[in-house]
């Protein structure tokens, strides 16, 4: 009903009240025909829209800012006349979309393209696509679903970082303990060598080779090049969702580049082949990825975590009953607390490597820069709105080492 035709009905109402009080058959039949009226209206209205109706195909995955087009399609199999389509949009994604068709003949079909630009990760609905018409006395409306709605991920950004993965804190390669696993080879350059049997013949550098070739026999070296020894292939990132630490508001500003530290960082170690686990306060958001293709599973499991209740301090705790010791953990962390700050020394006692990449905004405590710069890890401070490369970049090679 509309509010005309509760209009109607509430005048029908009183009129037969007031035709009771006077004893009036006017009144009566007035009142009896604004009620016929509306229950005419309501079956006018009943009737089922004879149409096809589409929606393009969606992308499952689309990212922060991504620009995409919907085109919607309306057949009619019998004359329509005067109806609304409406598609539903979360507020992330923009305002619901409505195109009015006065008249649309049988057999013909309209076509309406709009476009949606994601503004914030997450899970969000596209549609239902609904059409809505009226009966000719606009009393009541009726509303029928064409087609069904649609999920659509939206990963977070990310940027290209560099975060070397480094050796325990009482460790210098090539040098290492029994209980660590090592990569095959490291990812920085230590020299060349001469070729030897079963070397891969793609690490030949053939231009130093070409210096060493002699024009009269025709004899040389052949080079290859040899990289530093590598420490882990296990890399551990702690993602703090302790909702009191970061900035108030949906969404919150440090939650939000904390995400997107944590995809950059993420998505640059399954590049270099490293295995990549996800922490949060609350549980294990991914375990155990490997590969560039491992890529989508993670973005995917970032654009769903949320703030949670639990503190940083409790997470660590989880990650310290991980009988392993060769992982290079990162935590992304707006807030470091005394008891997080102990839990990751105790960490470092075990020889595991820490970057501490700390988010720094207007009201940041400063005693938690304080308590990161007692520790004597690697320390990113990363502010709202600056280029993450750069960043990281700066504190390359600056652990210390006992």
């Amino acid at each position: 009903m509309t509010t005309s035709g509760l209009a109607v009905i509430g005048f029908a109402v009183a009129g037969w009240i007031l035709a009771r009080l006077i004893g009036s058959r006017s009144m009566f039949l007035l009142a009896y025909g604004g009620v016929i009226v509306v229950a005419v209206a309501y079956f006018l209205a009943r009737r089922r829209l004879a149409v096809d109706a589409s929606r393009s195909d969606l992308p499952t995955r689309v990212r922060e800012g991504q620009f995409v087009e919907v085109e919607l399609a309306l057949e009619a199999k019998r004359r329509l006349s005067t109806i609304v389509l409406e598609e539903e949009l979360a507020p992330e994604l923009g305002l619901p979309v409505r195109v009015p068709i006065p008249l649309l003949p049988p057999g013909q079909t309209v076509n309406h393209v709009y476009t949606f630009t994601p503004s914030m990760r997450g899970v969000y609905t596209v549609g239902p696509l609904v059409a809505t018409w009226s009966d000719p006395f606009g009393l009541t409306r009726k509303r029928m679903v064409l087609t069904e709605p649609v999920d659509i991920i939206v990963h977070p950004t990310t940027e290209v970082v560099d975060d070397r993965v480094l050796s325990r804190e009482w460790e210098d390669p090539p040098i290492r303990p029994p209980v660590s696993k090592p990569w095959p080879t490291g990812f920085e350059f230590y020299g060349m060598r001469d070729y030897v049997s079963g070397d891969d013949p793609r690490r030949i550098v053939w231009r130093a080779t070409a210096r060493t070739l002699d024009p009269d026999s025709g004899t040389g070296r052949y080079l290859v090049r040899e990289a530093e020894q590598g420490i882990t292939d296990r890399v551990g990132i702690f993602l703090d969702t302790h909702a009191d630490t970061h900035t108030p508001g949906h969404p919150s500003d440090t939650f939000e580049l904390a995400v997107k530290v944590v995809g950059s960082l993420g998505t640059k170690h399954l590049k270099d082949g490293f295995a990549v686990t996800v922490d949060s306060n609350g549980g294990r958001i991914a375990a155990q990825l490997r590969g560039q293709r491992a890529r989508i599973p993670l973005l995917d499991a970032l654009a769903r975590v949320q703030r949670e209740p639990q503190p940083l301090g409790e997470g660590i705790a989880r990650v310290l009953g991980d009988p392993r010791r060769d992982t290079h953990i990162v935590i992304v962390t707006p807030y470091l607390s005394r008891d997080a700050a102990r839990k990751i020394r105790l960490l470092m006692d075990r020889g595991v490597s820490v970057l501490l990449a700390l988010l720094q905004w207007d009201d940041s405590d400063p005693e938690s820069m304080h308590r990161a710069g007692g520790l004597g890890c690697n320390i990113v401070e990363v502010s709202l709105g600056s280029p993450l490369g750069p960043v990281f970049r700066r504190v390359m090679g600056a652990a210390s080492h006992r």
